[in-house]
């Protein structure tokens, strides 16, 4: 008898956390979108000209987002780091990365369409782009820029 009433419970629990996991999975939203359905905003703390679409989540929370970034050409990032691991693909373009205490753009590598960077938090880089570049960043946030010398900062109104 001690055995059937373990495979119940066994079984209602089971059961039960098919519920939980249906109705959690419930609160996500599918997202789909083409090139062509993404709306870009520009980021003017990011660099003069730079263009942000946000296509998950909110970067000021500790929660999961990704975010494409379009850099015109002759974009340059001086020194700066992340409050948390940036994972960054490639779109379109060519991203000159390094890491470092200066800005050296021989000590650059550059990163084609598909090429993919992750930098642990903290991590000191810069980053200059010679043509238009669009690259996705992916983590869990809060996301931000801070460069490391302050009048490096883009100029924003």
């Amino acid at each position: 008898m001690k055995t059937k009433v373990t495979k119940w419970l066994a079984v209602c629990f089971a059961v039960s956390l098919c519920f939980v996991s249906f109705a959690l999975a419930g609160e996500e939203k599918h997202i789909m979108l083409t090139p062509f359905d993404i709306k870009w905003a520009d980021a003017p703390t990011v660099a003069p000209g730079a263009k942000i679409a946000v296509i998950e989540g909110n970067l000021k929370e500790a929660a999961p987002f990704t975010i494409r970034l379009k850099l015109a050409a002759g974009t340059k990032l001086p020194l700066h780091t992340h409050p948390a691991v940036e994972r960054v693909t490639v779109i379109s373009g060519a991203l000159f990365l390094g890491a470092g205490e200066k800005f050296e753009p021989k000590n650059a590598k550059a990163l084609g369409v598909g090429s993919v960077a992750i930098m642990p938090v903290g991590m000191k880089m810069f980053a200059f782009t010679k043509k238009e570049t669009i690259i996705q960043l992916h983590g869990t946030g809060p996301w931000g820029i801070s460069y490391l010398n302050p009048a490096d900062a883009p100029k924003t109104k």
